[in-house]
Formats: C-alpha cells, sequence, structure tokens
C-alpha cells in the first residue's frame, strides 16, 4: 500500500471514530465493533493473500483513537469554571460580532472564569472586535439542542440574554485581525458608496461573505433559488481570488512563481481570518493552497487526498465541525460532487472541453454540486429547488467578473475614489442582472422538496456513491480522465 493510501485510510477511519462517538454512541461498544472489523478483514486478507486489507485491518485502529479523541476534547470543554444560572458578573474581550435586529456578541472571558459566552445584546451601542467589556448576567449552559450544539461548534460554553454592559476599553484584540476587520469594513463603506444599498450587500457578501445588510426577503428568494452559496465564500469563491492573486503576483509584480505562491499562501491565510475562519472558507482556502503546493513542486493533485487531508485539519482543530456544523458539510460534500461526480455527468451528457460563457462546466458543477447536497438542503432548511440548477447556470458564468471588478474597484475607490465610481456603473450591470435572476427564481414557489427521512436519505447517498464508484471505475478503463 502507498504511503499517501495509508494516510486516506487512516484519516478516513479517524473521521469515522469521531463521528460515532459525536452521535452518543458508547466508547466501549465502538471498541468491540472496530476490533470485530479487524478480525474480519484480516481473515480476509490471510485467506485471499491481499495485503491491502490487511493493511486496512490495521488501520481501523484509528476508529477507536478518533472516537477517543473527540470523547476527550468533549470532556476538556465541559470542563469549566464557569457560574451558571446565577446573576454573575463577568469581563472579557469581544471576538466577534453578529449585528443584525441586534448584536450576537462572542466574548472570551477574563480573569477568574474562563471560555467563549454568546451575549445577546441591543443593537445599541454597537460593539467591535478588540472591545474589553464587564457584563452582569445569568449565563445558562449550552445544552444538548441543536442550537445547543451550534454553539458548542463554535466553542462557546455558556450564553446570556441582555445583561448590562460597559465598554471598559477598545484595541484589545490581536492587532492584525484589528487592522483585517477595519480594512473590510472600509471595503464594504466603498462598496455602499458606488452601488445602490441591495447591490452592494450582494457584492460584499460575493466577495467577504458578509450578510449582514440582507434582507430577510432576499435571504428568502436566495434560499428559494439555491443561489445562497453565492455569499458563503464557497469553494467555488475562494478558487476565483486565489486564481486572481496569484495571476497578480506572478504577472504584475513579476516574482517568480516560487514568491508568488508565497504570498498568495500569505494573503489567502489573511483573507481567511478577516472574513471568520467559516468552514466552507477554511476548506477552500485548505484545498487552495495544496493546489497550488503542487503546482509549485510539480507533483499531480490529487483532489482525494486534499480533501481528505483539509477535513482532518479541520476537525482535528474543532471535531464538533464534523457532526454539528452545516456549513462544514454542506462545503464537503459539494466538492466531493465537482471532483467524481462532475466528470461523469460531463461523460454521459457528452460535454466539451470548452464551451461558451462554460456554460456546459457550470451547468456540470452546479447539477452534481445539488445531486451531493441534496438530502441535507431538505433536511436542514426544508427545502430543495430544481429550479436552483437553471439560476446558478445563468448567474455563475458572470461571477468571477463581477469579484474581480468588486476587488478593483474598492482598491481603486482606496486610492482615488471618483475612478472607483465608473467601476459602479460596469458592477451595476452585472448585479442587476444577478439580482434579477436572483429574485425571479426565488419567486418561482414549484418543483419544491420539503421534507425527507433518514432511511431514504441513507439509501439515496449509497446508490450516489456505488453509481460514482462504479461508472468512475468505468471511465477509468476507457482512459477518461477521473480524479482519483
Amino acid at each position: 500500500m502507498r504511503l499517501y493510501d495509508i494516510f486516506f485510510f487512516a484519516a478516513v477511519f479517524f473521521l469515522i471514530g469521531i463521528f460515532l462517538a459525536s452521535f452518543g454512541l458508547s466508547f466501549s461498544i465502538i471498541v468491540i465493533a472496530t476490533f470485530f472489523s479487524v478480525a474480519i478483514f484480516l481473515f480476509l486478507g490471510y485467506f485471499k493473500k491481499n495485503n491491502r486489507r490487511i493493511w486496512v485491518a490495521g488501520l481501523l485502529i484509528f476508529v477507536i483513537i478518533g472516537s477517543f479523541y473527540y470523547l476527550w476534547d468533549d470532556k476538556k470543554f465541559q470542563k469549566t469554571n464557569l457560574i451558571f444560572d446565577q446573576k454573575t458578573s463577568f469581563s472579557g474581550v469581544v471576538v466577534a460580532v453578529d449585528r443584525g435586529a441586534s448584536q450576537k456578541v462572542t466574548v472570551n472571558l477574563q480573569g477568574p472564569q474562563k471560555g467563549l459566552m454568546l451575549i445577546m445584546a441591543k443593537s445599541y451601542p454597537s460593539f467591535n472586535y478588540g472591545d474589553l467589556i464587564s457584563f452582569e448576567g445569568v449565563a445558562k449552559k449550552t445544552d444538548d439542542s441543536s442550537y445547543g450544539n451550534y454553539l458548542r461548534k463554535n466553542r462557546i460554553i455558556g450564553a446570556t440574554d441582555y445583561p448590562q454592559i460597559t465598554l471598559i476599553k477598545s484595541d484589545q484584540g490581536n492587532l492584525i485581525k484589528a487592522k483585517l476587520l477595519v480594512f473590510k469594513d472600509k471595503t464594504i463603506e466603498v462598496f455602499q458608496r458606488i452601488l445602490p444599498s441591495e447591490k452592494a450587500a450582494f457584492l460584499s457578501g460575493l466577495t467577504l461573505g458578509e450578510k449582514g445588510e440582507f434582507s430577510k426577503t432576499f435571504k428568502d428568494v436566495m434560499s428559494k433559488s439555491g443561489t445562497t452559496h453565492l455569499v458563503a465564500l464557497s469553494g467555488y469563491n475562494i478558487s476565483i481570488i486565489i486564481t486572481l492573486i496569484f495571476g497578480i503576483f506572478l504577472f504584475s509584480f513579476n516574482i517568480g512563481k516560487r514568491w508568488a505562491f508565497v504570498f498568495s499562501v500569505i494573503f489567502v491565510l489573511l483573507f481567511v481570518m478577516m472574513t471568520g475562519g467559516e468552514a466552507s472558507v477554511v476548506r477552500a482556502a485548505v484545498m487552495g493552497i495544496i493546489a497550488l503546493l503542487a503546482k509549485e513542486v510539480g507533483r499531480i493533485h490529487s483532489f482525494r487526498n486534499a480533501i481528505i487531508f483539509a477535513a482532518f485539519l479541520m476537525i482535528l482543530g474543532n471535531p464538533k465541525l464534523l457532526t454539528f456544523d452545516v456549513g462544514f458539510q454542506l462545503s464537503f460534500l459539494a466538492v466531493i460532487g465537482l471532483v467524481y461526480l462532475s466528470p461523469i455527468i460531463k461523460n454521459l451528457l457528452h460535454f466539451k472541453e470548452e464551451s461558451a460563457f462554460d456554460w456546459q462546466d457550470n451547468f456540470s458543477s452546479t447539477l452534481s454540486a445539488q445531486i451531493m447536497v441534496a438530502p441535507l438542503l431538505i433536511s436542514y432548511f426544508s427545502n430543495f429547488s430544481f429550479i436552483s440548477l437553471i439560476a446558478n447556470l445563468l448567474i455563475l458564468s458572470v461571477i468571477p467578473l463581477t469579484m474581480a471588478l468588486g476587488f478593483l474597484g474598492a482598491l481603486v475607490g482606496f486610492i482615488f475614489f471618483p475612478l472607483a465610481i465608473i467601476f459602479g456603473w460596469f458592477l451595476n450591470i452585472f448585479l442587476s442582472y444577478e439580482v434579477f435572476l436572483i429574485k425571479f427564481f426565488g419567486n418561482m414557489n414549484f418543483f419544491n422538496i420539503s421534507s425527507i427521512s433518514f432511511s431514504l436519505a441513507v439509501i439515496y447517498y449509497v446508490i450516489l456513491v456505488a453509481f460514482m464508484i462504479f461508472y468512475g471505475k468505468k471511465l477509468r478503463e476507457q482512459k477518461v480522465y477521473v480524479q482519483e
């Protein structure tokens, strides 16, 4: 067995162990089931004289390691000296603010009490990253509800609603992150000055993943049209950004591929820090960096290994992502569809390598991603629309140009604002087209699926995976290119 195959199976089994433990399965049952599986693979490997199965039998130990790691991490997370269910005074530094009708302020507590706490606060006075605050309220411990698991996934141990808050001092956070957030706010301000409010908000979502200015109506039509992923800083958005940045460093500054790679990696890491480090952004950033590294060292880029490596790194940092982060699940399923299902669809439909506006590539990419995530979208959001395929096909072809003009417009706006207004004119054309299509398809209330049973979802994925394995093997035998 090759070294990267060993890593692949070890990482997969490690993630399986975490998945099983996160569902509350007893550690002893996991151990017994694992050793039973080891015995089966050893038996088959010995009598069939198959060394690969013997290797797999040995690597199954990572199921136990993964489940133990999850339980250890959860115990460490639950161990806290916070005082719950009684009025208490706290102090800490603001690490994140989610603004809307009210403020959701995440605070890293200081002093005798440690951990992250979520504060639901009034919209005014507003708080910012790095503010040192004191507050008095009743903290509630996060429970096992869906919302509680969402908070735990973000490492938040407790929450309190509308406490009395006092600002002690500002600028107490990480200096680099604080500067990046200021840059982000100024970029959004440029968009707001050169574009109508709704289109400025949409462009902020496309380029920076910022959705705070979206109206409820616009969020609804994006959801119904299946275009919410456009403003979620998915792999598609990040790949565009990485391509733009690498090209700028390589051709504009004439510094060579190696330094262009180094600066591109630094830029991507800073961008992830600036945009909050959501699961889809981190996954896309890690895979983008791996792709750039593969080109730099002259090796073939294996998407299979890149996917599992990105997942492994993220889960190692936060084991709760695998089960409790919807964005993480959707992001990885979508990219699996793009890598393994999209080539099959292209082959079945006899698509060519190039087409006008890349519509064939956009069609196969959108269809493969939608097929992979459909059960999850139905389960989590009670909404899946076949209309989304048409909407994405018509919109995706102009998204790269829109994002490029958006970044250039913001940069020009910092240097000489009157010139940015000209960029705003062109941006308005593309954004008007995109927003119109989102609203048009979002108001079509047919071909929607709102519910799916767990058993049906399992059957769906079993059939889908079997199809991808069977047809992918067939294409490889025919020497048609399919990712490994």
